[in-house]
Protein backbone atom coordinates (compact mmCIF):
# COMPACT_ATOMS: atom_id res chain seq x y z
CA UNK A 1 0.00 0.00 0.00
CA UNK A 2 1.08 3.61 -0.51
CA UNK A 3 1.05 4.24 3.22
CA UNK A 4 3.75 1.59 3.70
CA UNK A 5 6.21 3.62 1.62
CA UNK A 6 6.08 6.43 4.20
CA UNK A 7 7.01 4.13 7.10
CA UNK A 8 10.72 4.80 6.88
CA UNK A 9 13.31 6.14 9.26
CA UNK A 10 13.02 9.81 10.10
CA UNK A 11 14.53 11.80 7.25
CA UNK A 12 17.01 14.61 7.74
CA UNK A 13 15.43 18.03 8.07
CA UNK A 14 16.47 19.24 4.62
CA UNK A 15 14.73 17.56 1.67
CA UNK A 16 16.80 15.99 -1.12
CA UNK A 17 18.05 18.36 -3.80
CA UNK A 18 15.75 16.75 -6.38
CA UNK A 19 12.64 17.72 -4.41
CA UNK A 20 13.96 21.24 -3.89
CA UNK A 21 14.47 21.55 -7.64
CA UNK A 22 10.86 20.61 -8.26
CA UNK A 23 9.60 23.30 -5.91
CA UNK A 24 11.82 25.91 -7.55
CA UNK A 25 10.00 25.15 -10.81
CA UNK A 26 6.51 25.30 -9.26
CA UNK A 27 3.98 27.15 -11.45
CA UNK A 28 0.64 27.74 -9.66
CA UNK A 29 -1.08 28.59 -12.95
CA UNK A 30 -0.89 24.95 -14.05
CA UNK A 31 -2.43 23.22 -11.04
CA UNK A 32 -6.04 23.56 -9.87
CA UNK A 33 -6.67 23.08 -6.15
CA UNK A 34 -10.45 23.39 -5.69
CA UNK A 35 -10.29 23.54 -1.88
CA UNK A 36 -7.61 26.26 -1.96
CA UNK A 37 -5.08 24.20 0.02
CA UNK A 38 -3.50 20.78 -0.42
CA UNK A 39 -0.87 18.61 1.25
CA UNK A 40 1.13 16.38 -1.09
CA UNK A 41 3.40 13.71 0.34
CA UNK A 42 6.63 13.03 -1.58
CA UNK A 43 8.16 9.69 -0.57
CA UNK A 44 11.76 8.88 -1.39
CA UNK A 45 11.79 5.15 -0.83
CA UNK A 46 14.21 3.95 1.84
CA UNK A 47 15.18 7.54 2.62
CA UNK A 48 12.21 9.48 3.94
CA UNK A 49 9.06 11.44 3.24
CA UNK A 50 8.34 15.17 2.93
CA UNK A 51 5.07 17.07 2.62
CA UNK A 52 4.54 19.85 0.11
CA UNK A 53 1.95 22.28 1.43
CA UNK A 54 0.10 24.34 -1.19
CA UNK A 55 -2.01 27.39 -0.47
CA UNK A 56 -3.44 30.15 -2.62
CA UNK A 57 -0.21 32.18 -2.65
CA UNK A 58 2.51 29.95 -1.22
CA UNK A 59 4.24 26.59 -1.50
CA UNK A 60 6.42 25.07 1.21
CA UNK A 61 8.05 21.73 2.00
CA UNK A 62 8.46 20.14 5.41
CA UNK A 63 9.22 16.78 6.95
CA UNK A 64 6.12 14.58 6.64
CA UNK A 65 3.77 14.94 9.58
CA UNK A 66 1.40 12.44 11.10
CA UNK A 67 -2.12 12.88 9.80
CA UNK A 68 -3.82 13.08 6.44
CA UNK A 69 -2.50 14.20 3.09
CA UNK A 70 -4.36 14.68 -0.19
CA UNK A 71 -2.01 12.90 -2.58
CA UNK A 72 1.08 10.73 -2.33
CA UNK A 73 3.89 10.41 -4.87
CA UNK A 74 6.52 7.76 -4.23
CA UNK A 75 9.66 6.74 -6.10
CA UNK A 76 13.23 5.78 -5.36
CA UNK A 77 15.95 8.40 -5.13
CA UNK A 78 17.29 7.76 -8.63
CA UNK A 79 13.85 8.29 -10.18
CA UNK A 80 13.36 11.56 -8.29
CA UNK A 81 16.75 12.74 -9.59
CA UNK A 82 15.78 11.87 -13.16
CA UNK A 83 12.49 13.74 -12.71
CA UNK A 84 14.39 16.79 -11.47
CA UNK A 85 16.93 16.64 -14.33
CA UNK A 86 14.36 16.12 -17.12
CA UNK A 87 11.42 18.54 -17.15
CA UNK A 88 9.25 15.89 -18.81
CA UNK A 89 10.43 13.14 -16.50
CA UNK A 90 7.56 13.17 -14.01
CA UNK A 91 4.82 12.02 -16.36
CA UNK A 92 7.22 9.66 -18.12
CA UNK A 93 8.11 8.01 -14.79
CA UNK A 94 4.43 7.80 -13.86
CA UNK A 95 3.46 6.13 -17.14
CA UNK A 96 6.38 3.71 -16.81
CA UNK A 97 5.40 2.73 -13.28
CA UNK A 98 8.59 4.04 -11.64
CA UNK A 99 6.64 6.79 -9.90
CA UNK A 100 3.47 5.87 -8.04
CA UNK A 101 0.72 8.43 -7.53
CA UNK A 102 -2.07 7.56 -5.12
CA UNK A 103 -5.08 9.03 -3.30
CA UNK A 104 -5.99 12.07 -5.42
CA UNK A 105 -4.71 11.94 -9.00
CA UNK A 106 -6.07 15.42 -9.73
CA UNK A 107 -3.75 16.90 -7.10
CA UNK A 108 -0.88 14.45 -7.56
CA UNK A 109 -0.61 14.71 -11.34
CA UNK A 110 -1.33 18.41 -11.08
CA UNK A 111 1.78 18.74 -8.91
CA UNK A 112 3.86 16.97 -11.56
CA UNK A 113 2.51 19.32 -14.21
CA UNK A 114 3.14 22.38 -12.04
CA UNK A 115 6.77 21.40 -11.38
CA UNK A 116 7.68 20.22 -14.88
CA UNK A 117 9.25 23.53 -15.86
CA UNK A 118 7.48 23.36 -19.22
CA UNK A 119 6.20 26.77 -20.29
CA UNK A 120 4.86 26.07 -23.80
CA UNK A 121 1.16 26.88 -24.35
CA UNK A 122 0.31 23.21 -24.91
CA UNK A 123 1.73 22.00 -21.59
CA UNK A 124 -0.33 19.74 -19.31
CA UNK A 125 -2.62 21.89 -17.20
CA UNK A 126 -5.54 21.48 -14.82
CA UNK A 127 -8.42 23.95 -14.61
CA UNK A 128 -11.93 24.49 -13.29
CA UNK A 129 -14.23 25.80 -16.03
CA UNK A 130 -17.40 27.72 -15.20
CA UNK A 131 -20.14 26.58 -17.57
CA UNK A 132 -23.91 26.80 -17.82
CA UNK A 133 -23.94 23.24 -16.41
CA UNK A 134 -21.89 24.25 -13.36
CA UNK A 135 -18.19 24.07 -12.58
CA UNK A 136 -16.44 21.35 -14.57
CA UNK A 137 -12.91 20.14 -13.80
CA UNK A 138 -10.60 19.52 -16.74
CA UNK A 139 -7.09 18.46 -17.62
CA UNK A 140 -5.76 19.44 -21.01
CA UNK A 141 -2.62 19.30 -23.13
CA UNK A 142 -1.61 20.17 -26.67
CA UNK A 143 -2.78 22.62 -29.29
CA UNK A 144 -4.79 22.39 -32.48
CA UNK A 145 -8.18 20.89 -33.22
CA UNK A 146 -10.02 19.96 -30.05
CA UNK A 147 -10.51 16.43 -28.73
CA UNK A 148 -12.79 16.01 -25.71
CA UNK A 149 -12.52 12.81 -23.63
CA UNK A 150 -15.47 11.61 -21.53
CA UNK A 151 -14.92 9.02 -18.77
CA UNK A 152 -17.03 6.09 -17.65
CA UNK A 153 -19.23 5.43 -14.63
CA UNK A 154 -17.31 5.84 -11.38
CA UNK A 155 -14.18 7.03 -13.20
CA UNK A 156 -12.71 10.50 -13.66
CA UNK A 157 -10.77 12.45 -16.25
CA UNK A 158 -7.61 10.74 -14.93
CA UNK A 159 -8.58 7.60 -16.87
CA UNK A 160 -7.59 9.52 -20.03
CA UNK A 161 -4.11 10.61 -18.95
CA UNK A 162 -2.51 8.08 -21.37
CA UNK A 163 -4.72 9.50 -24.14
CA UNK A 164 -3.51 13.03 -23.47
CA UNK A 165 0.08 11.79 -23.65
CA UNK A 166 -0.59 9.91 -26.91
CA UNK A 167 -2.46 12.65 -28.79
CA UNK A 168 -1.30 16.02 -27.42
CA UNK A 169 1.47 16.39 -30.00
CA UNK A 170 -1.16 16.94 -32.71
CA UNK A 171 -4.41 17.93 -31.00
CA UNK A 172 -5.72 19.99 -28.12
CA UNK A 173 -6.89 17.17 -25.86
CA UNK A 174 -9.26 17.94 -23.00
CA UNK A 175 -10.46 15.36 -20.47
CA UNK A 176 -13.39 16.41 -18.30
CA UNK A 177 -14.90 15.24 -15.02
CA UNK A 178 -18.60 14.88 -15.74
CA UNK A 179 -20.95 16.53 -13.22
CA UNK A 180 -21.21 14.32 -10.15
CA UNK A 181 -17.71 12.88 -10.54
CA UNK A 182 -14.13 13.84 -9.73
CA UNK A 183 -13.66 17.53 -8.97
CA UNK A 184 -16.73 18.78 -10.85
CA UNK A 185 -19.92 20.06 -9.22
CA UNK A 186 -22.31 17.40 -7.91
CA UNK A 187 -25.86 18.81 -7.98
CA UNK A 188 -28.38 16.76 -6.01
CA UNK A 189 -31.30 17.34 -8.39
CA UNK A 190 -29.53 16.58 -11.69
CA UNK A 191 -30.91 13.87 -13.98
CA UNK A 192 -27.49 12.20 -14.47
CA UNK A 193 -28.71 10.60 -17.69
CA UNK A 194 -27.26 10.73 -21.21
CA UNK A 195 -29.07 13.93 -22.29
CA UNK A 196 -28.01 15.70 -19.08
CA UNK A 197 -24.35 14.69 -19.47
CA UNK A 198 -24.46 15.56 -23.19
CA UNK A 199 -25.67 19.03 -22.22
CA UNK A 200 -22.70 19.35 -19.86
CA UNK A 201 -20.24 18.43 -22.64
CA UNK A 202 -21.86 20.98 -24.95
CA UNK A 203 -21.72 23.57 -22.16
CA UNK A 204 -17.98 22.89 -21.82
CA UNK A 205 -17.49 23.43 -25.56
CA UNK A 206 -19.38 26.72 -25.28
CA UNK A 207 -17.33 27.90 -22.29
CA UNK A 208 -14.07 27.04 -24.05
CA UNK A 209 -15.33 28.65 -27.29
CA UNK A 210 -14.92 25.41 -29.25
CA UNK A 211 -17.30 25.14 -32.20
CA UNK A 212 -16.58 21.51 -33.12
CA UNK A 213 -14.55 18.76 -31.48
CA UNK A 214 -13.61 15.14 -31.86
CA UNK A 215 -15.07 13.06 -29.03
CA UNK A 216 -13.60 10.06 -27.23
CA UNK A 217 -15.83 8.26 -24.75
CA UNK A 218 -15.25 5.20 -22.60
CA UNK A 219 -18.14 3.13 -21.20
CA UNK A 220 -20.79 5.58 -19.97
CA UNK A 221 -18.73 8.32 -21.61
CA UNK A 222 -19.23 6.56 -24.94
CA UNK A 223 -22.99 6.69 -24.42
CA UNK A 224 -22.68 10.39 -23.59
CA UNK A 225 -20.66 11.01 -26.77
CA UNK A 226 -23.38 9.29 -28.80
CA UNK A 227 -25.99 11.55 -27.23
CA UNK A 228 -23.96 14.66 -28.08
CA UNK A 229 -23.72 13.48 -31.70
CA UNK A 230 -27.49 12.85 -31.83
CA UNK A 231 -28.54 16.11 -30.17
CA UNK A 232 -25.81 18.44 -31.46
CA UNK A 233 -24.34 16.81 -34.60
CA UNK A 234 -22.92 20.11 -35.83
CA UNK A 235 -20.63 20.21 -32.75
CA UNK A 236 -19.00 16.82 -33.42
CA UNK A 237 -16.24 16.00 -35.92
CA UNK A 238 -15.38 12.30 -35.42
CA UNK A 239 -15.85 9.92 -32.50
CA UNK A 240 -13.93 7.07 -30.90
CA UNK A 241 -16.18 5.00 -28.63
CA UNK A 242 -14.22 2.72 -26.30
CA UNK A 243 -16.40 -0.10 -24.95
CA UNK A 244 -19.41 2.25 -24.98
CA UNK A 245 -22.37 1.60 -22.70
CA UNK A 246 -25.33 0.76 -24.96
CA UNK A 247 -28.97 0.16 -24.12
CA UNK A 248 -29.62 -3.43 -23.07
CA UNK A 249 -31.42 -5.50 -25.68
CA UNK A 250 -32.51 -8.25 -23.31
CA UNK A 251 -35.32 -7.93 -20.80
CA UNK A 252 -34.50 -5.82 -17.74
CA UNK A 253 -36.43 -7.57 -14.99
CA UNK A 254 -35.53 -5.03 -12.27
CA UNK A 255 -36.75 -2.05 -14.29
CA UNK A 256 -39.88 -1.66 -12.15
CA UNK A 257 -37.82 -1.35 -8.98
CA UNK A 258 -35.26 1.09 -10.35
CA UNK A 259 -37.91 3.56 -11.43
CA UNK A 260 -38.25 4.47 -7.73
CA UNK A 261 -36.05 7.31 -6.37
CA UNK A 262 -33.59 4.91 -4.76
CA UNK A 263 -30.41 6.88 -5.62
CA UNK A 264 -31.33 9.57 -3.07
CA UNK A 265 -30.72 6.95 -0.39
CA UNK A 266 -27.04 7.66 -1.04
CA UNK A 267 -27.49 10.82 1.05
CA UNK A 268 -28.11 8.82 4.22
CA UNK A 269 -26.35 5.55 3.38
CA UNK A 270 -23.46 4.83 5.75
CA UNK A 271 -20.29 4.30 3.72
CA UNK A 272 -17.30 4.19 6.07
CA UNK A 273 -13.99 3.86 4.23
CA UNK A 274 -12.84 1.04 6.52
CA UNK A 275 -15.69 -1.12 5.18
CA UNK A 276 -16.15 0.22 1.64
CA UNK A 277 -12.54 0.33 0.45
CA UNK A 278 -11.61 -3.36 1.00
CA UNK A 279 -14.81 -4.45 -0.75
CA UNK A 280 -14.20 -2.27 -3.82
CA UNK A 281 -10.52 -3.18 -4.09
CA UNK A 282 -11.44 -6.86 -3.87
CA UNK A 283 -13.99 -6.53 -6.67
CA UNK A 284 -11.65 -4.72 -9.09
CA UNK A 285 -8.88 -6.86 -10.65
CA UNK A 286 -5.57 -5.34 -9.58
CA UNK A 287 -7.42 -2.96 -7.27
CA UNK A 288 -4.55 -2.82 -4.79
CA UNK A 289 -1.73 -1.75 -7.10
CA UNK A 290 -0.99 -0.04 -10.40
CA UNK A 291 -3.51 1.77 -12.59
CA UNK A 292 -6.43 -0.17 -11.18
CA UNK A 293 -5.54 0.87 -7.63
CA UNK A 294 -5.31 4.51 -8.69
CA UNK A 295 -8.68 4.13 -10.41
CA UNK A 296 -10.19 2.80 -7.19
CA UNK A 297 -8.74 5.82 -5.38
CA UNK A 298 -10.54 8.08 -7.83
CA UNK A 299 -13.82 6.20 -7.46
CA UNK A 300 -13.69 6.28 -3.67
CA UNK A 301 -13.02 10.03 -3.54
CA UNK A 302 -16.48 10.68 -4.96
CA UNK A 303 -18.35 7.64 -3.70
CA UNK A 304 -17.43 8.27 -0.07
CA UNK A 305 -19.30 11.60 -0.21
CA UNK A 306 -23.13 11.72 -0.10
CA UNK A 307 -23.41 13.78 -3.28
CA UNK A 308 -20.99 11.48 -5.09
CA UNK A 309 -23.05 8.43 -4.12
CA UNK A 310 -26.24 10.05 -5.39
CA UNK A 311 -24.59 10.82 -8.73
CA UNK A 312 -23.15 7.31 -9.04
CA UNK A 313 -26.43 5.54 -8.24
CA UNK A 314 -28.49 7.85 -10.45
CA UNK A 315 -26.12 7.43 -13.41
CA UNK A 316 -25.97 3.64 -12.94
CA UNK A 317 -29.75 3.44 -12.81
CA UNK A 318 -30.08 5.46 -16.01
CA UNK A 319 -27.64 3.18 -17.83
CA UNK A 320 -29.79 0.21 -16.85
CA UNK A 321 -33.05 1.97 -17.78
CA UNK A 322 -31.79 3.31 -21.13
CA UNK A 323 -34.63 2.51 -23.54
CA UNK A 324 -33.49 0.36 -26.48
CA UNK A 325 -36.48 0.48 -28.84
CA UNK A 326 -39.30 2.75 -29.93
CA UNK A 327 -39.18 6.26 -31.31
CA UNK A 328 -36.96 7.48 -28.46
CA UNK A 329 -34.99 4.24 -28.08
CA UNK A 330 -31.21 4.32 -28.41
CA UNK A 331 -31.00 1.67 -31.13
CA UNK A 332 -33.67 3.45 -33.17
CA UNK A 333 -31.93 6.81 -32.87
CA UNK A 334 -28.44 5.37 -33.34
CA UNK A 335 -29.16 4.77 -37.02
CA UNK A 336 -29.38 8.55 -37.47
CA UNK A 337 -25.89 9.27 -36.10
CA UNK A 338 -23.77 11.03 -38.70
CA UNK A 339 -20.16 11.56 -37.48
CA UNK A 340 -17.50 9.07 -38.59
CA UNK A 341 -17.19 6.67 -35.68
CA UNK A 342 -14.77 4.03 -34.45
CA UNK A 343 -15.97 1.42 -31.95
CA UNK A 344 -13.25 -0.26 -29.88
CA UNK A 345 -14.29 -3.53 -28.22
CA UNK A 346 -12.49 -5.56 -25.56
CA UNK A 347 -12.70 -9.32 -26.04
CA UNK A 348 -12.36 -9.75 -22.27
CA UNK A 349 -14.90 -7.05 -21.44
CA UNK A 350 -17.36 -8.33 -18.84
CA UNK A 351 -19.51 -5.16 -18.83
CA UNK A 352 -20.04 -4.44 -22.55
CA UNK A 353 -19.58 -7.79 -24.32
CA UNK A 354 -18.01 -7.78 -27.76
CA UNK A 355 -21.24 -9.38 -28.96
CA UNK A 356 -22.74 -5.88 -29.13
CA UNK A 357 -20.61 -5.33 -32.23
CA UNK A 358 -22.99 -7.23 -34.52
CA UNK A 359 -25.91 -5.09 -33.39
CA UNK A 360 -23.93 -1.90 -34.09
CA UNK A 361 -22.88 -3.22 -37.51
CA UNK A 362 -26.53 -3.72 -38.45
CA UNK A 363 -27.53 -0.29 -37.17
CA UNK A 364 -24.48 1.71 -38.31
CA UNK A 365 -22.97 -0.15 -41.28
CA UNK A 366 -20.49 2.66 -42.01
CA UNK A 367 -18.87 2.59 -38.56
CA UNK A 368 -15.37 1.21 -38.07
CA UNK A 369 -14.59 -1.47 -35.50
CA UNK A 370 -11.51 -2.67 -33.64
CA UNK A 371 -11.40 -5.69 -31.34
CA UNK A 372 -8.60 -5.89 -28.79
CA UNK A 373 -7.52 -8.51 -26.29
CA UNK A 374 -8.40 -6.35 -23.28
CA UNK A 375 -11.22 -5.56 -20.90
CA UNK A 376 -13.48 -2.56 -20.41
CA UNK A 377 -10.94 0.30 -20.47
CA UNK A 378 -8.93 0.02 -23.73
CA UNK A 379 -7.06 3.31 -23.29
CA UNK A 380 -5.47 1.91 -20.12
CA UNK A 381 -5.31 -1.80 -20.92
CA UNK A 382 -4.23 -1.62 -24.59
CA UNK A 383 -3.06 1.99 -25.02
CA UNK A 384 -0.75 1.47 -27.99
CA UNK A 385 -3.28 -0.11 -30.32
CA UNK A 386 -6.16 2.01 -29.05
CA UNK A 387 -4.43 5.32 -29.59
CA UNK A 388 -2.94 4.27 -32.93
CA UNK A 389 -6.45 3.54 -34.17
CA UNK A 390 -7.74 6.87 -32.85
CA UNK A 391 -4.92 8.73 -34.57
CA UNK A 392 -5.81 7.03 -37.86
CA UNK A 393 -9.44 8.01 -37.45
CA UNK A 394 -8.84 11.63 -36.51
CA UNK A 395 -6.06 12.05 -39.03
CA UNK A 396 -8.19 11.15 -42.05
Amino acid sequence: MAQDDARVSSPPHAPPAALTTLLERFDPAVIDVPSGTARIRLVVRREGAWDVVLSADDVAIEVAQDGGHDAELSADAATWRRIADDVRGGMAAFRAGRLRVRRNLHVGIGFLAATSGIVEPGRLRFASVDTSAGRLSTVAAGEGDAVVCVHGLGATKASFLPTLAALAADWRVIAVDLPGFGESDKPLTAAYDAPYFAGAVTALLDALEIERAHLIGNSMGGRVAIEVALLEPERVEKMALLAPALAWLRDRRWRWLLRAPLPKLGLVQPAPRVITEPIVRGLVPGGRDGWSAAGVDEFLRSYLTPRGRVAFYEAARNIYLDEPHGEDGLWTRLAQMSPQTLFVWGRQDQLVPVGFRKHVERTLPAARHLELDCGHVPQLEAPGKTHAAIRRLFGT
